[in-house]
């Protein structure tokens, strides 16, 4: 079954919705024991530039009697033409209705993406309240980083995966075979899948709360469901999946270019961080194998471009290695290496040596703040003096661009503060006078400080709409400057991510 091709004529983007990319997936949907719809409830573009969607697609199909195929939120030229139809959204590699999988698996990379998945639902034809879905609908889970706090989307899954998800969907699978071939319903089900370690089913728990609204108990409603779910971990990275049969897109994707994963978890401590405990413990990838897998992902698909991803790739302690290693492999091919933030400490300058001669791109850094006052009170490891070291060698090593991360809303933070914010960002710019060149160009990306749980801030209040107003007027009055280039995200959304993540079961 295909997407109708009145509908395709419609759209401005209609390669988002058909499939059939480089390196995809083939299998026999109707010949497949357990089919599998991995969902991303965002476009087509940022969901085929999640590392987690690419693992657990290539994760799944390589099961042999699992058919996994792809669904992605539609944009609303598409989504009008659908509900206009009155037909449904389907899946990529075989143009398969919601309702015709056995599974349907959400990626919850942000808050601000709960909308999408129950939009995403309506167009499936799905109910959206997992109290609403007997044994005719599929069993519709949840996993990725905002799974730390599933309770505001508790009504609306059936179980969540908390924690990283490779081993534990296998083990949920294995679970659901089972169901299968014993034909239980869907309470026996719930009740075998919450004896898997970091499987959360929300509707076998239950909250009583006090007059005030605050939270007075929580506990299972049936025996045998454990007090916890403990959050769920990949122990030897090496021994993990991961994709070389890297899909290629028929259009150009947020992050279009093989992303190889050196490092999961992070040693640093910095208090405001959820991804830090998210993906703790701190694990890295062997040197070798990093090699092998990018160079096996390039033969497989001839990117241009590998980047190398991490919380802070910078800590792994081979990176200089890797650095030189993937030149050494890649310059001849015009092949470019990239990297995420990074840390400015010894070592960066030498890997900064290494990429710029093959392609200068830009360097990205987050101080978070714009002294050290600030810092040490949020747990950031930034040394200044070694930070601008470094920075002078990579401009003089040829680079023009730097992005820095900053934060505002911090506790005790002042209008000094603030200065010292703009201060730093221009002395970032004049340090490029130091090897006879113009100043850089600075992208200066400030966000609100949003107290997420699990972090040692959880307990803290977020500013209010017109201190942070306030705080980003004063910022982009002061850094009227040509180099210089000032972003914001919206109070509004800042306040929407900061309730859904905070939030408990009666928030929606």
């Amino acid at each position: 079954m295909a997407m109708n091709n009145e509908i395709l004529l419609g759209v401005r983007k209609p390669a988002r919705y058909i499939g059939q990319e480089w390196n995809v997936s083939r299998k026999d949907f109707e010949k497949s024991g357990i089919k599998f719809g991995l969902c991303f409830p965002d476009l087509y573009e940022i969901g085929m530039s999640n590392l987690g969607v690419r693992i657990l697609y290539g994760l799944l199909n390589k099961q042999e009697d699992v058919a996994c195929e792809r669904i992605f939120s539609s944009d609303l030229d598409m989504e009008s033409l659908i509900r206009a139809a009155k037909t449904d959204i389907l899946s990529l590699e075989s143009g398969r209705k919601l309702r015709e999988f056995d599974i349907l698996g959400f990626s919850l990379a942000s808050e601000l993406d709960y909308t999408n998945v129950l939009n995403l639902l309506d167009l499936g034809g799905i109910p959206l309240k997992a109290s609403l879905r007997d044994e005719s609908f599929p069993l519709v889970i949840a996993g990725g980083p905002s799974t730390l706090n599933p309770e505001p989307m508790h009504e609306f899954f059936d179980i969540f995966v908390i924690g990283e998800a490779e081993e534990a969907l296998l083990e949920v699978l294995d679970v659901y075979r089972s169901h299968q071939a014993l034909s239980k319903n869907k309470q026996e089900l719930l009740l075998s899948l919450a004896q898997i370690e970091g499987i959360y089913v929300p509707s076998l728990y239950e909250a009583r709360y006090s007059p005030d609204g605050s939270l007075q108990e929580f506990k299972p409603k049936a025996k045998g469901v454990p007090e916890r779910v403990r959050k769920r971990f990949v122990l030897d990275l090496d021994a993990s999946f991961f994709p070389v049969d890297w899909l290629v897109p028929y259009i150009q994707i947020v992050h279009d270019r093989i992303t190889v994963e050196i490092m999961r978890g992070c040693p640093n401590k910095c208090r405001f961080c959820q991804a830090r405990s998210g993906y703790y413990p701190f694990r890295v990838r062997n040197v070798k194998n990093i090699i092998g897998l990018a160079e096996e992902a390039y033969r497989r698909t001839g990117y241009e471009e590998i980047s190398l991803c991490g919380l802070s790739v910078s800590d792994h302690p081979g990176i200089e290695e890797i650095s030189k290693s993937l030149i050494g492999l890649f310059k001849e091919r015009a092949v470019s290496l990239s990297l995420p933030s990074v840390k400015p400490k010894d070592g960066l300058g030498n890997v900064s040596s290494v990429i710029a001669g093959i392609k200068k791109t830009g360097l990205t850094f987050a101080p978070e703040a714009g002294n050290r006052r600030l810092r040490e009170a949020i747990g950031k490891d930034f040394d200044e003096e070694d930070f601008f070291q470094n920075l002078e060698r990579a401009y003089s090593d040829g680079y023009q661009r730097v992005k820095l991360y900053f934060m505002i809303g911090l506790a005790g933070e002042e209008e000094k503060d603030l200065e010292d914010m703009v201060n730093f960002a221009k002395r970032v710019s004049d340090a490029r006078r130091k090897s006879k060149n113009a100043s850089a160009f600075v992208n200066i990306s400030v966000n609100t400080l949003i107290p997420k749980p699990h972090t040692a801030m959880q307990w803290l209040g977020m500013s209010d709409r017109a201190r942070i107003q306030g705080k980003q007027d004063f910022l982009k009055s002061r850094s009227r400057n040509r180099n210089l280039v000032s972003s914001f995200q919206g109070f509004e959304l800042s306040l929407l991510e900061g309730a859904l993540s905070r939030g408990g079961r009666r928030i929606i």
